[in-house]
């Protein structure tokens, strides 16, 4: 049985930390880049076939939240998890098909819609010098999220010093109770009430949610079994 005393002494170690941050800002820059040479030179024709490209993405992005495929895998132990903060040993679980799907989808449904704003603005007067800025900052906007997906390549990740979804991160000392979330996901309970309760995991995940929540409850009763860096087992769900 693991002991319950806080860990308020695990903090993540900082080696590692930097290089990743630099490999994401420059993963991250160079789609930023590419995209801005491929959607600055468009002219306002060539900017209104994205409106066709939206309702496309928009109807596959629907039919893809359909898609339950089935989630075998678990969470695996590493020695190096990349945090907010530093670097630490945990538990960590990829995304699934169907998240990488979404991912996408989501991407190709917010960038084709917003060119296709653009490109409804006038071509004459202040807007016409206002569309190349629109169109770099989505741009960036492609490249932050590069960044993104660089920085934390764990969808989730169970650490001493919390729980990361993501980019947000839960310590260990809030979350006060978890349960399954109907229709899909582990309902994380904060010890400071948060409407809605955030919700981790679900299809998105390739660690079904009966195994992410055994893990979880796991760890939090004892998180401090992670900070020794020994690999170790995640549990796995009763029956």
């Amino acid at each position: 049985m693991f002991s319950s005393e806080p860990v308020a002494a695990a903090r993540p170690g900082r080696d590692g930390l930097w290089p990743r941050r630099l490999l994401s800002l420059v993963v991250g820059g160079a789609v930023a880049v590419l995209a801005a040479r491929v959607l600055l030179p468009l002219t306002a024709s060539q900017l209104d076939a994205f409106r066709d490209l939206a309702w496309v993405a928009a109807v596959a992005h629907l039919g893809q939240q359909r898609w339950r495929p089935r989630r075998t895998g678990r969470l695996v132990w590493r020695a190096r998890v990349f945090g907010r903060h530093g670097v630490e040993p945990g538990f960590v679980a990829r995304r699934s098909a169907a998240g990488w799907v979404e991912l996408i989808a989501t991407v190709a449904v917010t960038t084709t819609l917003t060119v296709g704003v653009i490109s409804l603005l006038p071509d004459g007067g202040s807007w016409a010098a206002a569309r190349p800025v629109l169109l770099g900052v989505v741009a960036v906007r492609l490249g932050v999220c590069v960044y993104r997906e660089v920085r934390f390549p764990d969808r989730v990740a169970l650490t001493a010093s919390g729980l990361r979804d993501g980019r947000h991160r839960y310590a260990w000392s809030d979350i006060a109770a978890t349960s399954l979330q109907d229709g899909g996901g582990v309902r994380l309970r904060l010890a400071v009430r948060q409407i809605p309760p955030p919700v981790v995991g679900g299809r998105g995940l390739a660690v079904s949610d009966e195994r992410l929540l055994a893990a979880i409850d796991q760890v939090r009763s004892g998180p401090q079994v992670l900070a020794v860096g020994l690999p170790i087992s995640a549990a796995e769900p009763a029956g």
